[in-house]
This record gives structure tokens, C-alpha cells and sequence, in this order.
């Protein structure tokens, strides 16, 4: 069977990294569609296996949760009756925990706003750390049960939420005007000055800067959710073992202590048997 050398799937997968769509990179790379789209899917797999038995252990101190919004095939409102309520189609949700110290991404989740998904990103989140952290999240109210099912009180919660202004309009792709912020410790002892959801909520940013798919206003959102997730088990293993962070000066995993090296994209091409 023949198959890509490993620098041109290197290539392919630089060209994901840097956000272009599977047409655009199937016209450069000079291959077919069905080939990226493929490369896609198992490039993601591995990815996502590796992080997934590397995350361990980690002796992360402090922690942020958020949940980002994008959407599969169609937007909710266009969602054919057929497919109501099923997953893959319409309204999309990846939650991500951030370590505020090392800027290291342990864990992610792509399914819906409920309090199933939420109970399950928490209790993942559990099973890869080594002690005792501080963990801030926004006002989403399913995080209150699935911290206190996942950690009890070997925790200290706080959450962080906005205040907006009476009477303002809301916009189509903002929320009215934030007045300011209220921190309510939820369990444990938490430290005021580290309340802070402001790196998950960068970390947000930088996904939708780096997936066209996680972009509000476009064309280039994910026509399968199978395609969706690999290309997101993609962009967390380059984000935390091959993308040198300008503030660290090295790759969030390496100041985790969970890699020594950064990573070159053949390496991570190489995780596909």
C-alpha cells in the first residue's frame, strides 16, 4: 500500500497547525482530499492516545476551566429535524482545564454544555493530577456538582463570575458590557489574588486564531465531528509539545516536566503506526 513519506505528512500536518482547511492543504500539498482527511484522522488518534497515557501525575498547582463554543455540520437552527439532539450536529462545546503556571493543556472534552459533559471533564481532570490544587471556573452552574463528585474536598474551588451592566442590549456575538466580577468560594481555601479564568479564556482565543473551525463567522466549520475532534487532538499536541510559548521560552509540556525536547512536527507524524 502506498503511503506518504514522512516529511510530506510532516508538511500536511504543519499546514493543519497553522489553521488551513483540508481543501487548501490538499491543493498545496498536492495530494488528494481523501488523503489529508485520512492523515487528519489518524494523525488526531495518535495524538490523543499519546496525551491522553502522558498526562499523569502532574504536579500542576493551579487550574482554569472554560468551555468554548463551536458547531458540526449545521448550526443549531438549521439542524435537520432527523438529526435533532443528536451529537455531531448543530451546537458543539470543548471544555479545557489550563495549568495558569506552566500554560499546560491536561485535558479537554468535546460534547455539549450539560451536566453529563461537564461531570466527565472534571473527573478526567481528577485522574491527572499528582495533589491538591486550586481550581477557578466560570458561573456555569453543572461545574458545583461535578467538582464536588470528582474531588470533594481535596480542593480549593472558587468561581469567577461576570457582572453585566442592567438594561444592556445583548449583541449577536458578544454579551452586554462586563461591569465587573464577583469570586465565590465554593470549597477549600482558595487564594483571592489566583481567582482568574484569564489564560483559559486566552487559550480560547488562540484556538479559534489557530482552527478556522472554531471560528464564529465563517465557512470553514467542521463537516464531521470525527474530523473535528482529531483536528483538535491535533492543535493541543502541537500546542503543548512542538509551539514554543513566548512567555515560557519552551513548550508548556516541557516546563510541566512531562517532555525534554520540542517537539518537530516529523515527531509527532511518527506517533501513527
Amino acid at each position: 500500500m502506498n503511503r506518504l513519506s514522512l516529511e510530506k505528512r510532516a508538511q500536511i500536518l504543519g499546514m493543519f497547525s497553522e489553521g488551513m482547511s483540508l481543501r487548501a492543504t490538499s491543493r498545496l500539498a498536492d495530494v488528494s482530499i481523501n488523503t489529508v482527511s485520512k492523515l487528519l484522522v489518524d494523525v488526531g488518534a495518535a495524538c490523543m492516545e499519546y496525551q491522553d497515557k502522558t498526562f499523569h501525575d502532574l504536579l500542576c498547582k493551579r487550574i482554569q476551566v472554560d468551555e468554548i463554543w463551536s458547531f458540526c455540520r449545521a448550526k443549531a437552527k438549521n439542524v435537520p429535524e432527523e438529526h435533532q439532539n443528536e451529537f455531531g450536529w448543530g451546537d458543539i462545546w470543548t471544555w479545557v482545564a489550563i495549568d495558569a503556571d506552566t500554560k499546560l493543556v491536561p485535558s479537554w472534552l468535546i460534547g455539549n454544555r450539560s451536566a453529563v459533559c461537564a461531570s466527565e471533564f472534571i473527573a478526567d481532570l481528577k485522574t491527572r493530577l499528582a495533589h491538591r490544587v486550586q481550581l477557578t471556573s466560570d458561573g456555569h452552574r453543572p461545574y458545583l456538582q461535578a467538582v464536588e463528585a470528582a474531588f470533594g474536598d481535596d480542593v480549593d474551588y472558587a468561581m469567577l463570575q461576570k457582572i453585566y451592566g442592567p438594561g444592556q442590549e445583548q449583541h449577536r456575538y458578544s454579551p452586554p458590557q462586563c461591569v465587573g466580577i464577583r469570586r465565590d468560594m465554593v470549597r477549600g481555601n482558595p487564594d483571592p489574588d489566583h481567582v482568574s479564568t484569564s489564560y483559559v479564556e486566552r487559550q480560547n482565543l488562540t484556538m479559534r486564531m489557530s482552527m478556522q473551525r472554531y471560528t464564529r463567522l465563517t465557512n470553514a466549520f467542521s463537516k464531521k465531528i470525527e474530523n473535528h475532534m482529531a483536528a483538535t487532538a491535533i492543535y493541543f499536541m502541537h500546542y503543548n509539545f512542538a509551539r514554543i510559548h513566548k512567555s515560557l521560552r519552551i513548550t508548556p509540556a516541557m516546563e510541566a516536566g512531562v517532555s525534554n525536547h520540542v517537539w518537530s512536527l516529523e515527531e509527532i507524524c511518527a506517533l501513527t503506526k
